[in-house]
């Protein structure tokens, strides 16, 4: 691949929120796309991550369970959001009590769902990171079998899809670019 097929490839990528066919997301796909994707950037090799997969058939008892730990108020809207996508990769990264690991880590887990989201795109599988509250409710931990010394970073909604997302404007980089001299 060129450099110029990976900026395009990298400028054409969006969040698909919605709209997602009806071609299953298997198991099989997301973990082809996440042996090449592992292939992040990681501090002292630590690859701090691990995935939680749920599919389409499973997604409804899944999507029960974490909207229990919402007001009964919001379950059903809960609930509902969580049905939404053709599957959920709850993606969990090891945290640290050194700040410095602890960023390094997320670093890591950010570069990690990139590389994800760009392979994914190639195969029209649409993705979103979502970081709702409930990543961090400790309800939400207990049930997802999260470790002490982990948090969840995010669920990546998943779907194929058939239209791509519009293009939004992106804030000039002459805008958020300084040069220090002194």
């Amino acid at each position: 691949m060129s450099r110029t097929e990976l900026a395009r490839l990298i400028r054409e990528r969006r969040a698909v929120k919605t709209g997602y066919n009806n071609k299953k997301v298997t198991k099989e796909t997301v973990m082809q796309l996440l042996e090449e994707s592992i292939w992040a950037p990681t501090h002292g090799m630590r690859q701090p991550w691990r995935f939680l997969f749920v599919d389409k058939d499973h997604l409804p008892s899944f999507a029960k369970k974490i909207a229990s730990t919402y007001p009964e108020e919001r379950q059903e809207n809960r609930e509902n959001y969580l049905n939404e996508p053709n599957a959920i990769l709850v993606v969990i990264m090891e945290t640290s009590d050194i700040p410095k690991q602890w960023d390094e880590n997320f670093g890591a887990v950010s570069a990690m769902i990139q590389n994800f989201w760009l392979l994914a795109w190639e195969e029209k599988l649409g993705i979103v990171w979502k970081t709702n509250p409930h990543i961090y409710d400790e309800k939400v931990k207990d049930i997802l079998g999260v470790k002490e010394n982990e948090k969840i970073a995010g669920f990546i909604h998943m779907g194929y899809f058939d239209e791509v997302p519009e293009e939004k404007e992106r804030i000039p980089l002459a805008d958020k670019f300084e040069v220090f001299e002194g």
